[in-house]
């Protein structure tokens, strides 16, 4: 049996002091008073040294494995060299379980890694991962963009093979949605791809007027994965019609709201809103959308998702905090609450006894930035950062 002690324990509604936590045979024992440790077997002792113990991070948007994989548009790595190296980067951020969020896509500003055959190479490892040794949990966000009417039988058959986790329904032409502001998206095709601008203007004409998937289409896959227990999400949600559309055929997550009328309807109608702590670290979104802090600070997000940057998890968090959020509620954002988004809480998301001991030791340095010095996966010690002058 194993002890974590003199810690801050963060439940989901408070934090715990003077007590104990102990881990047996993968899973969280008991909290007990750190005056009764004594009435334990305990085989080892777990210095927090003041600081909070906290559930596993549980990321359920990043597509930072591209980066991993294409770190440039002509240079593909071995996938599972990828994979191997970005789980180690998850474990110094705190992220013990990750939705890798990729999209099958084929198109002008395309990442490399979202070709078809890549994208089934990740999967594959994804899968592979559950028998085999890894560090954290991992699993397949399967971004599905609407225009991508080709890809429509992939996703049908890695839905069939049991290969996602989340699934979620995108549109990104320009004129709604992230890219109701054209402009934006040809900012972004721009970054993307040496164009003329003509190039550019025929480009996002062609996007604009792309055919997309017929609503009957989207609700065969959605039925699917429903029938398989798989959460659906839908992205940049900018209308009030838009969330009526997305929840006629499933979707309980909004993924990245445009505005925060629209946040806030999502969330009354019982939805789970994510969204990204990046936008919180630069002070507001990188499109020109709603502002995360607006919407935490309006109790419109549950969720906040890493997106593309990994590290952003934990200074949100602290960032927030420091502007008068409670920690225990914001720790709730990146742990039970996407745990239960997913449909994983049984055993994932908060310190509660029998559940897996997926856990952080979060020390504040003294140069004041949050540090996390220890993580747990399944009550293993997976990983310590000993900083030192």
């Amino acid at each position: 049996m194993l002890a974590i002690t003199n810690g801050k324990i963060v439940l989901e509604h408070e934090i715990l002091e003077g007590y104990t936590l102990l881990l047996k045979d993968e899973r969280i024992y008991d909290i007990v008073k750190e005056t009764e440790m004594d009435a334990y077997p305990i085989d080892e002792v777990v210095n927090a040294y003041g600081g909070y113990i906290t559930p596993g991070f549980i990321d359920v948007h990043s597509d930072h494995i591209e980066k991993m994989a294409a770190p440039r548009a002509t240079s593909i790595m071995d996938m599972e060299l990828a994979v191997y190296e970005f789980e180690k980067e998850c474990c110094t951020h705190g992220i013990t379980t990750m939705f890798h969020s990729v999209s099958i896509l084929d198109g002008v500003a395309a990442s490399p890694m979202r070709r078809p055959e890549l994208v089934k190479k990740l999967a594959d490892i994804i899968e592979k991962s559950h028998s085999q040794l890894h560090l954290i949990h991992h699993r397949f966000h399967m971004r599905f963009e609407i225009d991508n009417i080709k890809q429509f039988p992939l996703m049908m058959e890695y839905l069939e093979k049991k290969r996602v986790h989340l699934l979620s329904f995108m549109d990104h032409s320009p004129g709604q949605g992230q890219y109701r502001n054209i402009e934006h998206y040809r900012t972004y095709i721009r970054s993307e791809k040496k164009m003329s601008e003509e190039e550019v203007e025929q480009e996002v004409q062609r996007h604009m007027h792309s055919e997309k998937l017929t609503l009957d289409k989207i609700r065969e896959a959605a039925k699917l994965a429903q029938e398989q227990g798989i959460s659906i999400a839908s992205h940049d949600d900018d209308t009030i019609e838009k969330l009526d559309v997305v929840q006629d055929f499933g979707a309980t997550i909004s993924e990245f709201p445009i505005t925060l009328e629209v946040a806030k309807e999502a969330k009354r109608r019982g939805m789970y809103t994510v969204v990204g702590a990046p936008n919180i670290l630069l002070g507001g979104s990188h499109s020109g959308n709603m502002n995360a802090k607006d919407a935490i600070e309006a109790n419109a997000a549950d969720i906040l998702c890493s997106d593309y940057y990994p590290a952003s998890l934990l200074h949100a968090i602290f960032q927030m905090t420091e502007k008068g959020q409670k920690f225990e509620d914001m720790i709730a954002k990146v742990t039970i609450m996407p745990a239960r988004a997913t449909g994983i809480d049984s055993e994932y998301g908060s310190i509660e006894k029998g559940k897996k001991a997926d856990l952080l030791i979060i020390r504040m340095l003294p140069n004041h930035l949050p540090a996390i010095t220890d993580v747990f996966v399944d009550g293993l010690c997976i990983a310590q950062n000993h900083y030192r002058i």
